[in-house]
């Protein structure tokens, strides 16, 4: 029957000499192991050794539900592993571990990292993998010293823009996790290797290129866009080309859209662009010199056209020999039937400066008026009347004197050598 008892020894029993054994050996040695221990507290024994000097805790794969009190108490510790155990929650209490250097909380049911982690001041390297993490907290940006920063298999969906403050991050692993874009801030760390793989990025940033001591970059598994993923599966090499490539493109669009004029703006105003130019464009069927009351109607045979252009190039050229011959005859009102002869014409081919050559000049007064006919008595030269116009109508009207002979021709017609005007 002793036999039998002895055969029987309960699993616990065995089990907690095994711990009584692993915590004489931490009082010698300075490290713990109670890994594999199926522990769901930390050993109550423990109180019985002095632990007080343990640099090294392993109590990974356990069943330990939240982290321990007591493994704060042990101020030198530097690297503690709660490795795939339940703990559900950190104590505040863990920033009393200012030696600790590696902390390991991987494949656990953390929901958020509390800041207390972040108050670890020689932290190097944070493994918290496999958890339920929704975000990282900003104040991340304190541990200066971490060099490798693992949270992969979360659930985070961004990044905070501290995380480009860790000077000294090397080993960046983002793997998969529910993130849709990638900070450029990460470009400013010395990052030796990216896993940003099983995730839902679809660009990587240009400013990306500017990572240097990068030596390994993960993108599988991503809806890439930029680089496309056909690139992306070539290596490091081909995704960094593309890159400068692309980065040269935005530098030479940015230039382009600097040197751009921003628009089109002209020397001369509103007014001056869309008034009317008193020099060519087209006729609008009023002559600038004519009464307004004649319109042209377009009617007209191009032989009176023609017979109008040689009457004013003819006139034209007797005002010129006039000029010539000086001011010596002053010529006198030619006065018709009691009234002043005058042109009227319209005509699109003659300018305005052959106009204003052609217009009459007021005519000198004579020094005496011809006593005989009262009726042709000088006209005052401060009357409208004045001006001495013959009508030449274009479509033969009654003011031309070869289709009306009641009206006697002009001297200049007749033979007469008229005066300066």
């Amino acid at each position: 029957m002793a036999a039998g008892d002895g055969s029987q020894l309960p699993a616990t029993i065995a089990a907690s000499r095994s711990v009584e054994k692993a915590l004489e050996e931490a009082a010698s040695s300075g490290a713990l192991n109670l890994s594999s221990r199926k522990l769901k507290e930390f050993p109550r024994t423990a109180k019985n050794y002095d632990l007080s000097d343990i640099t090294h805790a392993d109590l990974s794969k356990n069943r330990l539900c939240e982290l321990p009190e007591e493994l704060c108490q042990f101020i030198s510790l530097e690297t503690l592993s709660l490795y795939h155990n339940c703990v559900r929650s950190v104590s505040p209490s863990i920033c009393q571990l200012q030696a600790l250097t590696y902390l390991n909380v991987s494949r656990n049911q953390l929901s958020s990292l509390p800041v207390s982690v972040c108050q670890l001041p020689l932290l190097r390297v944070l493994i918290v993998s496999n958890n339920k993490l929704p975000v990282l907290p900003a104040s991340i940006h304190t541990l200066t010293h971490l060099r490798q920063l693992d949270v992969s298999c979360n659930e985070l969906q961004s990044l905070p823009v501290e995380i480009g403050q860790l000077e000294s991050l090397r080993d960046l692993n983002l793997r998969r996790n529910q993130l849709t874009t990638l900070p450029e801030e990460l470009s400013e760390l010395p990052l030796v290797r990216l896993d940003v793989s099983c995730n839902r990025i679809s660009r990587v940033p240009v400013c990306y290129r500017h990572l240097r001591h990068l030596q390994t970059i993960n993108l599988d598994n991503n809806p890439l866009q930029s680089p496309p993923a056909q690139i992306c599966s070539k290596g490091k090499f081909h995704i960094f080309k593309f890159l400068n490539i692309e980065a040269c493109k935005n530098t030479q669009e940015e230039l382009e859209r600097a040197l751009r004029p921003t628009g089109f703006n002209s020397c001369l105003s509103d007014q001056e662009l869309y008034s009317g130019r008193q020099y060519g464009g087209l006729d609008s069927g009023f002559n600038s010199v004519d009464s307004g009351s004649k319109r042209w109607s377009g009617n007209e045979s191009a032989d009176d056209f023609s017979e109008l252009s040689m009457r004013m190039a003819e006139l034209s050229r007797d005002r010129r020999n006039l000029r010539e011959e000086g001011e010596k005859d002053p010529l006198p009102d030619r006065v018709v039937n009691g009234e002043v002869e005058q042109v009227d014409f319209i005509d699109s081919s003659v300018t305005e400066e052959e106009e204003e050559e052609c217009r009459p000049e007021p005519p000198c007064l004579p020094v005496t008026a011809p006593p005989q006919d009262k009726k042709e008595s000088a006209v005052p030269s401060h009357s409208p009347e004045s001006s001495l116009n013959v009508r030449f109508s274009v479509g033969g009207e009654a003011g031309d004197s070869r289709t009306n002979p009641s009206r006697p021709a002009p001297p200049w017609r007749s033979g007469g050598v008229p005066g300066p005007c």
